[in-house]
């Protein structure tokens, strides 16, 4: 009776939604899983996070309509996170702006600035709103191989300057989902020399910024010189701070497009719950100690899936960011293929790498989103099935 909108076709959700019913399938026939496949924190906020969020939804006063923009004191305590860690200098007025989610302003952003039949510039693989967003907007994708030969970094300089006459916008993503890939600075340098060259805008979402090993540290894209002349940065307290479900990232940069976005939220939706704003201040104002902690048993989980993966001669490499481990498929099987055998046959949910773009095909991708003990149980079954 009701047809959906042509918006619509190139919009799926099918192969996360097939993982999906597939483990449910199995859980209800009485199996034990073993869930790596979304990458939904299983680690709790700090306590002072989680006081300040209670205190604040004591207070009956705290439960009427909020601004989209944020809280001064919020859009303050982003500012001064940012300038203690990443050397960048932001305006809390003009330069800032509160999101519920990270993904909110992903979706959102081509919608400002894109006209049907632009280009936007989307890596594969690549998280799907990347090229979910511009698609609603009318956008047509240019998809950028992300591939081992270029260290999983997009050649800038095969891309065809008819495509680059039609961009408007490019997405990217590091430390990055699926691939748990990291950019060196030198990588933005050369991205914000050619973004003013093509008059492009830089999406960049850095919303892993945070769980990074081995003493590694990645660059703000926003802290290159220029890059707020033709960029905007994403970053969320969901994986930093364990509050994926709080809804809670916001977006900084260039302060033309911050104030479009701003406009079109204005019109689609209020503010972040004013308790939950004030759980983000405690978050980013308050000891970082939790910080450090969450990063440290990522890195130990991550040790646990890379080296017993590598003992059972399933070749991985070593990420040094993000809560995912990108994994070619030991077998002769698709990756779809695999995702369900190792479901049926071990009792561990993956998303196979075919979710993120064709790029990703050949690959899964591993939440590292269990205890330490489940992941080492996920190795043991993994060994027991299949010989490499």
């Amino acid at each position: 009776m009701f047809e959906q909108a042509d918006r619509m076709q190139a919009l799926t959700s099918a192969i996360f939604t097939q993982v999906d019913d597939m483990r449910r399938a199995e859980v209800a026939a009485g199996k034990d899983i073993i869930t790596l496949s979304i990458g939904s924190p299983d680690m709790a906020p700090a306590p002072h996070i989680v006081e300040a969020l209670k205190s604040s939804a004591d207070c009956c006063f705290n439960y009427g309509y909020t601004l989209s923009k944020g809280r001064p004191d919020l859009l303050n305590a982003i500012a001064g996170w940012y300038r203690s860690k990443f050397g960048v200098e932001l305006d809390p007025e003009t330069e800032i702006h509160s999101l519920i989610g990270s993904q909110d302003g992903l979706a959102h952003i081509s919608l400002c600035l894109v006209n049907p039949g632009d280009i936007v510039l989307v890596p594969d693989p690549g998280y799907p709103i990347f090229s979910a967003g511009p698609l609603i907007a009318g956008a047509e994708l240019y998809r950028m191989p992300l591939t081992p030969a270029n260290n999983y970094l997009p050649d800038l300089t095969a891309i065809d300057e008819k495509v680059l006459q039609r961009a408007k916008i490019m997405i990217l993503n590091y430390p990055n989902n699926p691939l748990a890939a990291t950019a060196p600075r030198s990588f933005l340098e050369q991205v914000v020399d050619f973004a003013k060259q093509h008059n492009i805008l830089v999406c960049y979402d850095f919303a892993y910024s945070d769980l990074v090993f081995d003493g590694y540290r990645p660059d703000s894209f926003l802290s290159i010189p220029g890059a707020k002349d033709i960029g905007i940065e994403f970053n969320s307290l969901s994986k930093t701070y364990n509050m994926a479900g709080c809804r809670v990232g916001y977006v900084m940069g260039n302060a033309k497009v911050i104030s479009l976005l701003g406009r079109l939220k204005s019109n689609f939706d209020y503010g972040i719950f004013y308790p939950l704003q004030q759980a983000a201040i405690a978050a980013l104002t308050g000891s970082q100690d939790c910080v450090r902690a969450t990063a440290e048993r990522y890195q130990a989980r991550r040790d646990i899936i890379v080296d017993g993966f590598n003992k059972l001669g399933w070749k991985v490499d070593r990420p040094k960011a993000s809560m995912y481990v990108w994994a070619p498929v030991p077998t002769q099987q698709s990756s779809f293929e695999f995702t369900v055998s190792l479901l049926q046959n071990a009792g561990v949910a993956v998303i196979p790498g075919s979710a993120f773009g064709a790029c990703g095909e050949g690959y899964v991708r591993i939440a590292l989103v269990q205890p330490e003990e489940r992941l080492e149980e996920a190795v043991h079954r993994i060994k027991e099935w299949i010989k490499l």
